[in-house]
């Protein structure tokens, strides 16, 4: 087909993913899978019509001021769009689109997967295993906490943080609460029996606080040196949202010191850099931001990108609009 709009894919795409956007667009595929450069980007921007982008690539008010533009749309590879300079992206007429819902269930599913770890210690227990160290079973050897009946804080409670609380109430009895702008629907909180509070309340009282709020101006370094201090002593900190929200400098000062006990994270401020005193902790489990990485969530991902893009050289509304706040 002639006149195909022109789609720069930044990323590598799972591959039945790639083999239908070039159905049906003139796809700019990039090949070696690294994050593309501040120049490549503009250079993506004047050359393409839209853009199906992700988490790595950081479009700032100077990328998005490439000239001459000819892209019209970011079709977002992932949820979060905190990457995307929106009021950038406004002026210079490029709509944003996300790709929400679809990775819910996995994200959700790998934050109960840190608890389980940081609570039991896994990560220390297989380095102690792959060392050679281990010498066989001992009463008081790798001491954990269980997760069943412990009092969960929920920060930020959105479809990733209802999902959560789902799996903790109703799969390991945990006790819910939560500290959002929104309020459960009365029906969902009698069933999850979930309780909202205020922020410093939640951290206080929590023996987990996982963190599921949107990154934003109002929310960087949200989980802060203050509000780690309010954590009790043996209380766990879960991060699978955005990694900005958390101070991570702070964050190691108050592992290395025994307050909070331990930390779980998938997402980091400065990625792919980890904070190097996080590195050095062993009461700290560490991840390559793997929260949506199944092969389901990334196909769903893709195809909910490319309905994006599709909707938009259609001329039809789109799916999944981002607009700026205010």
């Amino acid at each position: 087909m002639r006149n195909r709009p022109v789609v720069t894919v930044t990323r590598r795409l799972p591959d039945e993913v790639e083999r239908e956007i070039s159905q049906i667009f003139d796809a700019r595929f990039n090949r070696d899978d690294r994050p593309l450069s501040v120049a490549q980007l503009r250079e993506a921007l004047s050359g393409s019509d839209a853009l199906l982008c992700t988490v790595t690539d950081r479009f700032s008010d100077e990328v998005l001021a490439a000239e001459p533009l000819r892209a019209r749309l970011l079709a977002n590879f992932g949820a979060g769009f905190n990457h995307i300079d929106m009021e950038a992206a406004r002026r210079r007429g490029i709509r944003v689109t996300n790709t929400p819902d679809v990775l819910t269930d996995d994200t959700a599913d790998l934050a109960m997967a840190l608890m389980l770890m940081t609570l039991r210690r896994l990560g220390e227990g297989e380095r102690l295993l792959r060392a050679g160290a281990w010498v066989g079973w001992a009463p008081t050897q790798h001491l954990g906490r269980r997760l069943t009946g412990k009092a969960l804080g929920i920060l930020g409670m959105g479809r990733i943080g209802r999902a959560v609380a789902r799996r903790a109430a109703l799969g390991f009895g945990m006790r819910i609460r939560y500290a959002s702008p929104s309020t459960l629907p009365a029906g969902e909180a009698a069933v999850l029996d979930a309780e909202r509070v205020e922020a410093d309340e939640l951290f206080a009282s929590s023996d987990i606080v996982s963190v599921h709020c949107r990154a934003s101006a109002e929310t960087r370094h949200l989980v802060s040196a203050r509000t780690l201090a309010l954590m009790a002593p043996h209380a766990v900190l879960i991060n699978t949202a955005r990694g900005d929200i958390v101070d991570e400098a702070a964050l190691a000062t108050a592992l290395e010191a025994g307050r909070p006990a331990a930390a779980g994270l998938d997402v980091y401020d400065e990625e792919p850099r980890v904070h190097p005193g996080l590195l050095r902790l062993e009461n700290v489990v560490l991840l390559p931001h793997l929260g949506s990485a199944t092969l389901e969530s990334r196909l769903a991902m893709g195809r909910r990108a490319l309905a994006n893009l599709t909707a938009f050289f259609e001329g039809v509304p789109l799916p999944d609009a981002v607009r700026p706040e205010g």
